[in-house]
């Protein structure tokens, strides 16, 4: 017999009645009944309850045993009476009397119970991380996890890509993050860097003439934690392909995440139309370029119906230049209370608070009610109403002022209106591609032309359109949204070297600049670069999304903490005195 098992701790049914079996596994739960002991035996695959009494040699053994302590035991598996049997485990008919047990590994008094649901601090959870991993939610997690990247594998070769891998340690190049340096001890005084993405790299694969590449790819960037982004390392699908548009690679990554998303997604429905939502569209309709299309309110521009209106706030605020007024319809909002509600969440957000109009049915007809209402007249109001197509037991909430102030207010406007109104399709994966990013951006107060989006995009229209006003340029630049987050980034390159120095000199680069921060691309565009581009999905966000949680850390195998610490392993740690002399560096304290 094996030295550790003949079967896993999911495999025994009634027909291993009879048999000898050995196991290996943890400790899960311990039942004392009285002289008989019975334990819920764990490995990675299932349970198995053994039971021991005061018959086997091995009973005083086992009744030293505790929780999570790790044990090898043998013995005769044997069915269970027809009232005990467990129809919620794949073994549930059958256990094991214990003949013979074996310690393989004690363990101390336990920081936080593997078996239950009760919840912990992150920084126990974090800390003892080994032990979080083996609750059956994590175990779940992470199997899920190595699932969904081997069938993304699988999808990619099958649609001809080759899996290529990319350099961990390269130079500093700016993706819009913090690089983490890592020194040179043979170059003293210099530093590599940890690839923000494999971008530059996977754009060199195109021109040395691979035509299609793809890599379950480690990324690394310095960035500030939220609750779906890690805020030092994550894992994307990365894949890039010449000689191809925009559209050829939607149509080629929207079948490997619906099959994903229908593979892992537990049932819920997968969308299978993918609206293109231009960027300034899914500003104005959604306050987001990553809009949450379960929830059907789209914001609408209602500027016409306040001006010159009795509502002297918006009237007076659209005498100003770029200012609008947005409306957030709300069917069956229709109430004062939520009315009321809604506008001490945007009270909570910053605002001065947000204007609102109900209608009600008053027995003679329909009336709209609130501040506004009254402000502006029963014309405008209903002219309003008309536009939103709303009725008896609707409402709609108002924001106004230069729309970059107020747009991401109005979003999270939206998000809670569709939660709260149960407006929110849920059991839904609902996916929209947002295409049409500008590329520049300018600075209010400076009045500079730097990036607002990916600067190596090929720009819509080619060098004739960087020949225009750099604020109207959008570039071959897209993004996939689904269910609120960020799933999939990517453009069209620009991959003519003429057009790369005209697009960064308008940021206000020079030649010298790029060619000193991006020579190899530079260089490289000038011996026959093909047309390519491509996309990065991210894993541990789609994970996130399959899996139902609403933290990228319960995905990810071993996590930092908010503060970017690994409290397990006790990073960032202080380097040695020799390491220092050794790289030639010193630590200035800091006043």
């Amino acid at each position: 017999m094996h030295a550790y098992r003949s079967h896993t701790c999911a495999a025994l049914t009634a027909a291993n009645v009879g048999e000898t079996v050995r196991l290996s596994g943890w400790v899960h739960r311990v039942r004392d009944h009285g002289g008989v002991l019975f334990i819920d035996l764990r490995d990675h695959f299932g349970v198995t309850q053994v039971l021991c009494d005061g018959d086997s040699a091995a009973f005083a053994e086992l009744e030293s045993v505790r929780s999570e302590w790790c044990i090898r035991i043998d013995g005769t598996v044997k069915a269970r009476d027809p009232e005990l049997v467990n129809p919620k485990l794949p073994t549930g008919e059958v256990e094991v009397y214990v003949r013979e047990l074996e310690v393989l590994g004690a363990a101390d008094e336990l920081p936080l119970m593997v078996f239950g649901d009760q919840e912990y601090p992150e920084e126990t959870r974090l800390r003892y991380r080994y032990l979080d991993l083996r609750r059956e939610a994590m175990q779940q997690n992470m199997t899920l996890r190595s699932d969904v990247v081997s069938s993304m594998r699988k999808r990619m070769w099958d649609q001809g890509f080759r899996e290529y891998q990319t350099p961990i340690i390269t130079a500093s190049s700016p993706e819009g993050a913090r690089d983490f340096l890592v020194p040179s001890r043979l170059h003293p005084g210099k530093f590599y860097a940890l690839p923000q993405a494999p971008q530059q790299f996977k754009q060199l694969i195109m021109v040395s003439g691979f035509d299609k590449y793809f890599q379950i790819a480690p990324c690394f960037r310095d960035e500030d934690p939220r609750a779906d982004r890690s805020p030092t390392d994550f894992y994307q699908l990365d894949l890039e392909m010449s000689f191809v548009e925009q559209q050829d690679v939607f149509d080629t990554i929207q079948p490997v995440l619906t099959g994903v998303f229908e593979e892992f997604g537990g049932g819920r429905k997968v969308d299978q139309e993918w609206p293109q939502i231009s960027y300034k569209d899914a500003a104005l309709w959604y306050g987001s370029d990553k809009p949450d299309l379960r929830n059907p309110i789209k914001m609408q521009v209602v500027s016409d119906h306040f001006r010159g209106s009795g509502f002297a706030i918006f009237a007076k605020l659209l005498e100003q230049d770029g200012t609008e007024i947005r409306a957030i319809p709300a069917p069956t909002g229709g109430s004062r209370k939520f009315c009321d509600r809604m506008n001490a969440f945007a009270q909570k957000e910053g605002l001065p608070g947000m204007g609102y109009i109900f209608w009600r049915d008053q027995g003679e007809g329909m009336e709209a009610a609130g501040p506004l209402a009254k402000n502006i007249g029963p014309e405008r109001t209903e002219a309003i109403r008309q536009q939103l197509g709303l009725g008896v037991g609707d409402a709609a909430f108002f924001l106004g002022g230069k729309p970059k102030a107020f747009e991401k207010v109005a979003g999270k406007a939206r998000d809670v209106i569709g939660e709260e109104l149960n407006l929110t399709e849920k059991d839904r994966f609902a996916f929209a591609w947002i295409v049409d990013f500008p590329i520049y951006e300018q600075d209010e107060e400076t009045g500079a032309i730097d990036f607002e989006h990916n600067p190596f995009s090929m720009p819509q229209g080619g060098m004739e359109a960087l020949d225009g006003n750099p604020l109207d340029v959008r570039g071959y630049q897209y993004d996939l949204a689904c269910n609120g987050y960020e799933l999939v980034s990517g453009a069209i390159r620009n991959h003519k070297p003429e057009i790369m120095l005209k697009a960064f000199e308008l940021a206000g680069y020079g030649e010298e600049e790029v060619k000193s921060r991006f020579g190899a691309l530079f260089n490289a565009f000038h011996y026959g670069a093909p047309p390519h581009g491509g996309c990065a999905a991210g894993i541990d966000r789609i994970v996130m999304l399959l899996a139902d949680e609403a933290n990228i850390r319960e995905v990810m195998m071993f996590p930092m903490n908010q503060r970017a610490e690994d409290l397990m392993m006790d990073a960032p740690s202080d380097p040695t005195s020799d390491q220092m002399m050794e790289l030639g560096l010193r630590i200035i304290p800091q006043d």
